[in-house]
């Protein structure tokens, strides 16, 4: 590691992950003090379909009631909690 905290992704993983200079990684810490390691690199592309679909669809007003509540708790302080 480095004086700035900077560390160097051995080959095999850059390699694996496939990462390339400027990609960003994510370091996630477990409960039991273990750490991963993701690429943090994907095309927003990706995540088409990785939440199942709604039981339903959401009626215009509800998604205005729904943007108003949020944003009353937001000018409120309400969201940081």
């Amino acid at each position: 590691m480095t004086s700035k905290g900077q560390i160097t992704v051995p080959r095999d993983v850059r390699l694996k992950l496939n990462l390339k200079p400027g990609d960003r990684v994510l370091f996630i810490v477990e409960d039991d003090g273990a750490v991963r390691m993701r690429a943090a690199n994907r095309d927003i592309s990706s995540l088409i379909g990785i939440l199942p679909p709604p039981k339903r669809k959401a009626t215009l007003e509800e998604i205005e009631e729904s943007i108003g509540r949020a944003a009353v708790a937001r000018a409120l302080g309400h969201d940081r909690d």
